[in-house]
Formats: C-alpha cells, structure tokens, sequence
C-alpha cells in the first residue's frame, strides 16, 4: 500500500520549506483558498474551503508511513480533512489529505494582517512550479484581500521566510498593487514572532 498524501495549496508549493518528495502538481476541484483572520493567531492564515466550481493548484507529497506528527505540528490551527477531487500524474490513488482551518474557529478577529514575508513563500513556490500564469492563478483563486498586508520583509515574521529574487518580490508587488490591497508597516500593527501562522 502507499504512503498517504498531502495536498499543499500556500506555503507548502515551496518546497524550500519542507523535505517531503518527490512532490508532484497538483489540482484540488472544489475548493477555493482564502485568508482567513481568526482568534488563533494575531496574522491571518492561508486556508481552503470548500466552494462548489473552485480549484486551487497545489503540489502533493507522500507522507512516510503515514506519520502525520511532523506535518500536524506544522499546521498547528488546521484539520487534516480528506480530499477527494484532487486531479495529479501519479499512476496510483493515494489517499490524500489537505489542511483547512475549522469554520468553529473563526471569531470577531477584526482585520487581522497578512504576512508580507509569509505570502512571498507562497507565490515563490507557485512561481518555481507553476511560472507566472500560475502565480497569477493563485491570486485568482484565492479571497479576502481586503485584509490589510504587513510588510515585515526587513525583519520577516513568518518562520519559513525565503530570500525572494528582485524578480519574485517586484511580482509580488505588482499583484498586491493590482488589487489594490492596502501595506501596513509590521511595526504599526505590534505583531511579533507569535504572529506567524
């Protein structure tokens, strides 16, 4: 029998960030990504839903033996959900898994920032698997925007956080500016280290 799979849909595309593999792209139809401000966090999370007529690219990567520790811990806020839909080129059926944080979980959390350092990792990876109509696809297929970003680039928050290229960072933010998504300076909005989903 095979190992069980995940599907990665934000920071996991960057494969910078973990050492699963080999991993694979992938799409996840019906569901649609979104920032999602809760009461776990003092910053926003990446997060799926499910959406009838979504899809969100992703990659998949076997998890060894089905030891799921090191994975859960990382998606600390998360549910480990089955997902069924996932359309890959693998020659077997996997069972595979996507992280999406609980509808319970969501509270009166205001206007909880995205990460600036946070959201460079994951359209690096989408731009290292995908290229840029991928990138662009992520933006597409991916809400609440109107969350205000905190730009911690100088001093990054997010645990993960990449060296971006010139090229990676102007796209960046080219794509925030396109849709007119408002910058805070990180040191306005007193986040921390904890602040990192």
């Amino acid at each position: 029998m095979s190992d069980p799979h995940f599907f990665g849909y934000g920071s996991l595309v960057n494969r910078r960030t973990h050492g699963y593999g080999p991993t694979h792209p992938a799409t996840l139809s019906g569901w649609r990504r979104e920032w999602r401000a809760t009461l776990l966090r003092p910053a926003a999370f990446l997060t799926a839903r499910p959406v009838p007529g979504g899809a969100v690219d992703g990659l998949i990567a076997p998890v060894p033996g089905g030891d799921w520790a090191a994975l859960d811990l990382r998606e600390t806020g998360y549910d480990r959900v089955p997902a069924t839909g996932v359309a890959h080129g693998l020659d077997h059926a996997p069972p595979i898994a996507v992280y999406s944080i609980p509808p319970a979980d969501d509270g009166p959390a205001g206007a909880r920032p995205i990460l600036l350092s946070y959201l460079d990792v994951v359209v690096q990876g989408f731009l290292q698997v995908f290229g840029e109509a991928g990138a662009d696809r992520f933006f597409a297929s991916t809400d609440n925007w109107a969350l205000p970003v905190a730009d911690d680039r100088k001093a990054p928050l997010y645990p993960r956080a990449q060296s971006l290229a010139p090229a990676e960072r102007r796209f960046v933010d080219s794509r925030l500016d396109d849709l007119g998504c408002a910058r805070v300076d990180v040191a306005r909005t007193g986040l921390g280290h904890d602040a990192a989903p």
